[in-house]
C-alpha cells in the first residue's frame, strides 16, 4: 500500500499531455494488434466524453453566474476585444479557405446517396433557431446541453444576484469551486478516455476509406494549419507584441489534442477552463468567453463550409468571383452558431451556402454525405482548431489588457 500510493500520486501529478500521447500510441497499437479488443475498450472513450458533456453545462451555468454576481463594480472583463477577435478569426478563416480553394480547386465524385440529416432551409431558419435557444427553459437547456440558453440564463441570474447579500454570493462561489474540483478529476481521466477513443476509431473506421478524398482533406487540413500556425500567431503578436508561439503551441497541445479526439467543443469546455486557470487568466473573463467561444467562434466551421461548398461549385463548373465566395461563406459560417451542439453542425450549413450559389439541394446533400465520410478527420481537426482558438484569443486579450495597465502605471510613476 505504501508503495502503491506514491505511484498513484506520481501518476496524478505527472504531465497530462505526455499521458495523453501515451494513450494515443497505446490505442493505435491495440487497434493494430487486436481490433476486437480495441472495439471492446471503446466504451472507455464514450464514458470520458459523456462525463465531460455531463459536467460542462452545470460548470458553465454556475461559473458564469458566480463570476458576474461576484464581479466588483468597475471591473473590466475584456469581452469586447475577445468577441472582435472571434469574429475577425472567423473572417480570416473564410478568406484562407477561399484562397486555398481557388489555388487548389477540388472536384468531387459525388456519392450515390446522401445522409438523412435535415439541413436548415435558410438563414431565417437558423436565426429563428438561435433566438429560441436563447429563451429556452433553463432546465431543458441544462439537460440538452444548449449552451446559448445556458449562457443567457447564467448571465441574467448573475446580474440579478449582483445586488444580493455577500453570503448568497459566497454560496455560488463555493459551489463554483466544488464543480471545478469535479472537472479536474474528470480531466485527469483524459489519457484513459482518449486511449479508448483512438483504439475504437482505428479498429472500426480506419483511414482506408479516406484515401479517395486525399485532395479534399489536404485543402481542408492545409487551411486549418495555416490558421493555427500562421494567422492565429500573427493575431496574437499584434495584440500582445510578444512571441506568440509559446502560447499558441501550448493551447494546441493542451486543448487541441483533447478536442481532436473528443470531437466536441462542448465536451472541451472544462478542459479550456482549466487551461485558462493554469495560464493565470482573469476568471471573470474566461468563465464567459470560453463557453461563448464554443458557440460562436467558428474558424474551423468557416473553413469546412467554404472548402466543401467551393468544391461543389468547381464540380458543377459554376463561375464565381472571389469576393462573392468570401461574402457568402462568411455569412454561412457565422450562422453556424445556430447549429452548434449538433453532430456535424457545420456540414448541415453546406446546403445553405450551396443554395446561395444556385446549387440544387440534392447535389448539396451529396456534398454533405462526403463531409460525413471524411468526418473522422475533418470534424476532429475542425473541433481542435475551434476549441484551442477560444483559449488563444482569450489569453491574447487578457495579456494585452495587462500590458496596457502595466504601461499606464509606468507612465504615472
Amino acid at each position: 500500500m505504501n508503495q502503491t500510493q506514491p505511484f498513484l500520486a506520481r501518476v496524478a501529478s505527472g504531465s497530462l499531455v505526455i499521458q495523453i500521447l501515451i494513450g494515443i500510441v497505446a490505442g493505435i497499437l491495440l487497434a493494430s494488434v487486436s481490433p476486437e479488443a480495441a472495439v471492446k475498450v471503446g466504451f472507455l472513450g464514450g464514458l470520458f466524453v459523456s462525463a465531460l458533456k455531463a459536467v460542462a453545462p452545470i460548470l458553465v451555468f454556475i461559473l458564469v453566474a458566480s463570476s458576474i454576481a461576484n464581479q466588483k463594480k468597475g471591473a473590466h472583463t475584456n469581452m469586447r476585444p475577445i468577441i472582435i477577435l472571434y469574429l475577425f478569426g472567423t473572417l480570416m478563416a473564410a478568406l484562407t479557405a477561399v484562397t486555398m480553394s481557388f489555388l487548389f480547386p477540388t472536384t468531387l465524385t459525388l456519392v450515390a446517396s446522401a445522409t438523412g440529416a435535415t439541413p436548415p432551409e435558410g438563414i431565417t431558419e437558423v436565426l429563428n433557431t438561435l433566438l429560441f435557444k436563447i429563451v429556452d427553459n433553463p432546465v431543458n437547456a441544462l439537460m440538452s446541453g444548449n449552451f446559448i440558453g445556458i449562457l443567457a440564463w447564467a448571465i441574467a441570474l448573475g446580474f440579478a444576484l449582483h445586488q444580493a447579500s455577500d453570503a448568497t454570493k459566497q454560496v455560488f462561489h463555493d459551489v463554483s469551486n466544488g464543480i471545478t474540483l469535479i472537472v479536474r478529476f474528470v480531466i485527469r481521466l483524459a489519457p484513459i478516455g482518449i486511449f479508448g477513443l483512438v483504439a475504437n476509431t482505428f479498429a472500426e473506421t480506419g483511414f482506408a476509406a479516406l484515401a479517395g478524398y486525399g485532395h479534399l482533406l489536404a485543402v481542408l487540413l492545409g487551411s486549418m494549419l495555416i490558421i493555427a500556425l500562421v494567422v492565429n500567431p500573427l493575431i496574437v503578436f499584434y495584440k500582445t507584441k510578444e512571441n506568440p508561439y509559446p502560447l499558441v503551441l501550448r493551447c494546441i497541445r493542451e486543448s487541441g489534442i483533447t478536442a481532436f479526439f473528443t470531437r466536441s467543443s462542448a465536451a472541451n469546455i472544462p478542459v479550456n477552463m482549466q487551461l485558462c486557470k493554469n495560464l493565470d487568466l482573469h476568471e471573470d473573463t474566461y468563465s464567459v468567453s470560453i463557453p461563448l467561444g464554443a458557440t460562436i467562434n467558428m474558424a474551423g466551421a468557416a473553413i469546412t463550409i467554404t472548402v466543401l461548398t467551393l468544391a461543389a461549385v468547381h464540380t458543377m463548373g459554376i463561375e464565381v468571383d472571389i469576393a462573392t465566395a468570401v461574402l457568402l461563406s462568411v455569412v454561412a459560417a457565422v450562422s453556424a452558431c445556430g447549429a452548434s451542439g449538433v453532430a456535424g453542425g457545420s456540414l448541415l450549413l453546406i446546403p445553405l451556402a450551396c443554395s446561395l450559389f444556385g446549387i440544387p439541394n440534392d447535389i448539396a446533400m451529396q456534398v454533405v454525405a462526403v463531409g460525413f465520410i471524411i468526418g473522422v478527420i475533418q470534424d476532429s481537426a475542425e473541433t481542435a482548431l475551434n476549441s484551442s482558438t477560444d483559449v488563444i484569443f482569450t489569453a491574447a486579450a487578457c495579456k494585452a489588457e495587462e500590458a496596457k495597465v502595466a504601461n499606464a502605471e509606468t507612465v504615472k510613476s
